[in-house]
């Protein structure tokens, strides 16, 4: 997790909420933090949106935001 934080830390307009988020949305699932990875291998120059626009982009970006499902009476 510190390597991701250190190349996070490198992109130009980086800021600590951007930080933050990513970390948090990789914590979450090692598939997470190996697609976030490859992401950015194949995109040394992106920026922070277009990083948090393909996190956003992902099947299971919402799924940590959805209500919990149980058994209501």
């Amino acid at each position: 997790m510190q390597e991701l934080t250190i190349r996070l830390n490198s992109v130009p307009d980086s800021y600590y909420d951007f930080i933050e988020a990513v970390l948090t949305y990789v914590k979450k699932k090692t598939s997470r933090l190996n697609t976030v990875t490859a992401f950015l291998d194949e995109h040394p120059a992106a920026n922070t949106s277009e990083i948090l626009e393909f996190i956003s982009n992902q099947d299971d970006f919402y799924e940590d935001a959805a209500p919990a499902q149980g058994n209501a009476g």
